[in-house]
């Protein structure tokens, strides 16, 4: 009862566009973005919470933290560009729906790529039929690529490759199956189940990964499966293949290893990343993917960018809002 009369009494969420217009919130977005990006950036906010119903019930400081860790890596929130991501999660710690930066493989692309260090940079799906054969000890694959753009999309995906080429001639390839990529997401992700999972309460069954491409489960069920897993299973082992690459093999700039290290956290006030803890409900996305140990390898290969000017600049409009 007091637990209910005290939801009762929370005060009510203020709105989003209110919340970003206010001298304080202004004042911060300013200090990051500028005046005039300013309104193109609380514009930018505003879109994705419209068009993300369950971000409406997040914390607004949540979701402009990450909204400002997006910015000041100079990647885009916008769907369609898939270059990092809002996504609501429920924090079991405090109680409250909060926004979390997840970046998209296309922002890893551009985070790579604008670093200077890579001559060449490639994700790709592999689909039934194209691959000849791929040798792991010498690294080369050998292809033959659906042509038709629309037949390749259709056809059923067998793996994924990835690789990436240094200026000066370094190359470093990789290829998983999707079956090694299932386990991967089946074992890393919280909400991602590849068999099915019976439970006594209704809200935590899942069926299998194969019956939820066949169409195969209940209606009124999607909730369940909102994850990026389930939704863009492709573009999240594509995303696999770069972090597995890059964080092992790669040199990571300061602003890819921001990136590397904050993705799939909520953003504090401070800055610093919290890897929230989140049990499945029935209007928020649940895809927290647990953070596997990060080689020494990679932390060794965090190194300035050739664009030290640039870079720099990047970095201190990140400290002038977390401080």
């Amino acid at each position: 009862m007091a637990v209910g009369n005290s939801l009762a009494n929370r005060p009510k969420k203020m709105g989003m566009t209110a919340y970003l217009t206010t001298d304080a919130v202004k004042k911060q977005i300013n200090s990051v973005v500028g005046g005039k990006n300013g309104t193109r950036f609380i514009s930018s906010i505003v879109s994705a919470v419209q068009t993300t119903p369950a971000l409406q019930e997040c914390t607004n400081p949540s979701i402009l933290s990450a909204a400002l860790l997006g910015e000041a890596l100079n990647l885009s929130p916008s769907p369609q560009l898939g270059q990092f991501y809002m996504v609501p999660y429920n924090n079991r710690k405090t109680g409250q729906k909060e926004a979390q930066f997840q970046l998209g493989y296309k922002g890893y692309l551009q985070l790579a790529e604008r670093s200077g260090y890579y001559k060449k940079l490639n994700v790709l799906e592999i689909k039934e039929g194209e691959l000849i054969r791929y040798d792991p000890l010498e690294e080369e694959i050998e292809v033959d690529l659906i042509e038709d753009d629309v037949i390749r999309e259709e056809t059923p995906t067998v793996g994924y490759y990835a690789m990436f080429e240094y200026a000066n001639g370094f190359r470093k390839t990789m290829y998983w199956s999707k079956k090694k990529m299932l386990a991967h997401a089946d074992r890393y992700s919280q909400a991602f189940h590849l068999n099915a999972v019976e439970n006594s309460n209704p809200k935590r069954s899942r069926v299998s990964f194969e019956d939820f491409e066949n169409g195969n489960f209940p209606k009124g069920d999607e909730w369940k499966y909102s994850s990026f897993w389930y939704q863009d299973f492709d573009g999240m082992a594509k995303k696999t293949m770069l972090r597995q690459l890059i964080s092992k093999w790669g040199i990571m700039s300061i602003d890819l290893q921001n990136a590397f290290e904050k993705d799939m956290a909520v953003i504090k006030d401070d800055g610093q990343p919290d890897y929230v803890d989140n049990e499945p409900q029935d209007d928020v996305v649940e895809d927290q993917e647990y953070k596997e140990s990060e080689p020494q390898e990679a932390q060794k290969q965090s190194v300035q960018t050739p664009q030290g000017e640039n870079q720099r600049q990047q970095v201190s409009m990140e400290d002038a809002f977390f401080g």
